[in-house]
């Protein structure tokens, strides 16, 4: 058992080596989120040291280890391909034993950036509630137990999900991971101003139910330990023990049931031969005609079933959605804020030929005349369209719902109409110009080499539009400025949209030349990487 543990170890250490050894850049990208992760980890030690003694020092302790634990058990699935090692079908065909290789696994998970992020911040949980030199013997116990809880989770997840993945659906999840990073930013700092404005002592109820669930139970015992509850100390270890325990029982039958149980690639699908469910009905039946309506499906298929546009959609929508939400929450936005979220969306027309990669070949067979471009570039307009105009007037509508300024509602849909109708047409004319590759292995948006291309089609492009929605804006500021001006402010909505109908046409229609004309040099551009 020792021996396989070493060996397990060893190739952990190796697949690291080897790794950085590929290429100098790989190396200085994890020297740097190494020493980034560790002084972030030694900040949060030295905050939560500094709140030895304060009266409500466990409300922070322990349900920051609980957080982390969360860390643990969702990171496997929004990255799957950030530890090699969280595969163990790559071990299936050895001759091993669940038992030990769980045994081994664990020890080779506490190998990495990530656990020793864990077990400095894990100390200063503990550390910050020990008293005494029986808290203090507590709280090293507590660390190593709390550690030790979070890989297993962690292992336990990604070994009962592997068969997920590891599949091209399963990968998909990734692209949750925009959503919860965008969602969690937002509410850590709606979390902090809360705690800033009204202390830490209203955490304390949750921190008094988390001190009965692992692994926060063994930060929960450090402090009751220094108060003289040893009897709520011995349970609250007991409790995380226990869920240890279960967990690795839990892992090794995952790990039993996955190495031993048939997958895809061994039995034969049942449903060969089933019927075509595509159809031609349903809201297909919605769509324009001509060459206009397969472009609008084919870029919405995109949309659902390509990662990397699936991935830019969902943080683009999580974003455009957020920022003005949180802010007038929060008492401190404006309605304006509501234009963020057309802006967001509206960068999705950048690049519309790119975002094809190499497939784009097949695209380009099929535009000889600039019509064929112009009603390439209106169909993927348009199938934007079929997303963003609902989604700026949902955004608009709540956000002016929450500040309880509906007087201006008409004003900012126009501008969010007009700066959606800006950014389509400046999208279409720089999809023309500057398109570029976007690589579909890795976490890259732009190929090596068309970074310059990439700034000046999505920034220059987003200026073009800002200068492009002008008049409109001049127009809201003349209407505010004069006396009675606000009476008309609903002119703002029909001229927005107007403005932005008709931005998008000329748009479009200038675009269309350009691109029938730089067919061979774009279809060069989306095929490198």
């Amino acid at each position: 058992m020792t021996h396989l543990t070493a060996t397990v170890v060893r190739l952990k250490l190796s697949l690291l080596r080897n790794g950085l050894r590929q290429s100098t850049g790989r190396r200085a990208a994890f020297v740097a989120s190494a020493v980034v992760a560790v002084l972030i980890a030694l900040l949060q030690l030295a905050g939560l040291l500094a709140l030895r003694g304060h009266a409500h020092a466990d409300a922070v302790a322990v349900p920051g280890a609980a957080v982390l634990a969360l860390g643990w058990a969702v990171l496997p699935l929004f990255f799957p391909g950030g530890d090699e090692t969280l595969d163990p079908t790559r071990l299936v065909m050895l001759p091993l034993r669940p038992r030990p290789l769980v045994r081994a696994l664990l020890v080779a998970s506490l190998v990495g950036i990530g656990p020793l992020f864990t077990l400095l911040v894990l100390a200063g949980c503990v550390l910050s509630v020990a008293h005494g030199t029986a808290g203090h013997v507590v709280a090293a116990v507590a660390a190593a137990l709390a550690l030790l809880v979070c890989v297993a989770l962690a292992r336990a997840v990604a070994t009962a999900n592997v068969r997920l993945l590891t599949s091209r659906k399963g990968r998909d999840l990734a692209v949750l991971s925009g959503l919860v990073i965008a969602v969690g930013a937002q509410l850590v700092n709606f979390a902090a101003q809360r705690l800033g404005s009204s202390g830490a002592g209203q955490l304390q109820p949750v921190a008094d139910v988390l001190s009965w669930v692992p692994p926060a139970s063994a930060v929960a015992a450090v402090r009751s330990v220094g108060e003289g509850a040893y009897g709520a100390a011995a349970g609250q270890l007991g409790l995380t023990v226990a869920g240890l325990t279960l967990l690795i029982v839990f892992w090794a039958r995952s790990l039993d049931r996955l190495m031993t149980s048939p997958d895809g690639s061994t039995v034969q699908a049942l449903d060969v031969g089933a019927p075509d469910r595509a159809g031609t009905g349903g809201p297909r039946r919605l769509l324009p005609g001509g060459r206009t309506g397969p472009v609008v499906e084919r870029t919405l298929r995109y949309v659902w079933r390509d990662p990397k546009t699936k991935a830019a959609w969902v943080t683009s929508l999580a974003i455009g959605l957020i920022l003005p939400v949180f802010n007038a929450l929060q008492g401190t936005g404006s309605v304006y804020f509501a234009c963020f979220g057309a802006g967001m969306l509206g960068i999705q027309m950048y690049n519309q030929f790119g975002q094809d990669t190499s497939a784009f070949w097949m695209v380009a067979l099929t535009i000889s005349t600039p019509r064929d471009a112009y009603e390439e570039l209106r169909g993927r307009a348009l199938a934007l369209l079929v997303i963003t105009l609902p989604y700026a007037t949902l955004v608009t509508v709540l956000t002016t719902a929450l500040l309880d300024d509906w007087a201006r509602l008409p004003e900012v849909l126009g501008l969010s109409f007009a700066l959606l109708g800006a950014m389509l047409a400046t999208g279409a004319w720089t999809s023309a110009r500057f398109p570029y590759s976007i690589p579909q292995e890795g976490h890259k948006n732009v190929a090596p080499g068309q970074a310059g291309l990439a700034w000046i089609s999505i920034f220059g492009g987003m200026v073009a539009a800002a200068l492009l929605c002008s008049p409109v804006i001049a127009l809201t500021i003349a209407l505010h400025a004069s006396a009675g001006g606000d009476a008309w402010s609903w002119v703002l909505l029909p001229a927005g949209a107007a403005y932005g109908a008709t931005a998008t046409f000329l748009g479009l229609r200038l675009a269309a030349p350009r691109a029938a004309a730089r067919l061979p040099e774009i279809l060069t551009a989306v095929s490198k990487g």
